[in-house]
């Protein structure tokens, strides 16, 4: 959850502020729309690690609120993660699913920043400090950009 953190923060840092509703072309999402549509994947992670599956089609809230809502989504699912309530899906089924696909957003807004002419900085992830617990908005300074 911590390697999201990361590298979503970093994509979602610093856009500008028109950047959430920037259109990459016909039928394409816009930025607001697929981060919204990760923190329904993060919510629909702890529904299913819950045993309680809901899913919800959200509708973009502002930039900010809705990297606030990321970050409180990883939060919610890093906590139930690492605590000794019952796990209702295995990990490796909430990695495969939903993780793995917000992970894929994620990857989807650092292109769109470039293509808005705002790109994020490439970055050695093996050498970044990444460490499990921290989800939040403040992370570690890259250490190796290029």
């Amino acid at each position: 959850m911590a390697t999201l953190a990361y590298r979503g923060g970093k994509a979602l840092r610093g856009a500008p502020a028109d950047f959430s509703s920037f259109n990459c072309g016909a039928g394409c999402r816009t930025p607001g729309e697929v981060l919204a549509h990760i923190g329904d994947l993060l919510d629909w992670a702890l529904s299913l690690a819950k045993g309680k599956q809901q899913w919800h089609d959200s509708k973009p809230q502002s930039w900010a609120e809705d990297v606030k809502r990321f970050h409180s989504g990883l939060t919610a699912l890093d906590n139930y993660l690492a605590s000794e309530s019952h796990l209702s899906e295995s990990n490796e089924k909430l990695f495969q699913g939903p993780v793995a696909d917000a992970l894929t957003h994620v990857g989807q807004i650092a292109i769109m920043r470039r293509m808005a002419s705002s790109p994020v900085k490439g970055e050695n992830y093996l050498v970044a400090e990444i460490a499990a617990g921290k989800v939040g908005p403040e992370q570690s300074a890259p250490k190796r950009e290029f």
